[in-house]
């Protein structure tokens, strides 16, 4: 049986380190919600249900196989889902968080892609 990524970074979403990842990925790419700590844990605890579901099989990514599901990549899954859905954002402040987006995404494009392909 395959090494499951998805279950390895779901132990991780209750440690501390978790959430020191959220804050500096959110901070370091310029999330415009960065200094919400609401919506930190917010996008933890979504990031975490992304996790749960790649854990138990269920495939949200296009490239990516569901036991190949990392921390950063769930992470961006769930606020794309939030982005994506009508809602009380502002124009502004979608426009803003899809460039957060575009930059994690351009920056760490191996966590978009199952490891093997790495080799």
């Amino acid at each position: 049986m395959a090494r499951s990524i998805a279950k390895a970074c779901l132990r991780l979403t209750g440690l501390f380190e978790a959430e020191l990842l959220t804050e500096l990925m959110l901070r370091y790419w310029d999330h415009p919600l960065a200094d919400d700590a609401e919506y930190r844990n917010a996008l933890l605890e979504a990031t975490a249900e992304v996790l749960r579901a790649s854990a138990e099989g269920e495939k949200l990514f296009d490239d990516l196989q569901p036991h190949n599901v990392n921390f950063v990549a769930a992470m961006c899954y769930a606020e794309s889902l939030t982005v994506a859905s009508p809602g009380e954002i502002s124009a502004k402040e979608r426009r803003l968080r899809k460039q957060w987006l575009t930059k994690v995404q351009k920056a760490i494009p191996s966590c978009f892609c199952n490891p093997d392909l790495l080799g």
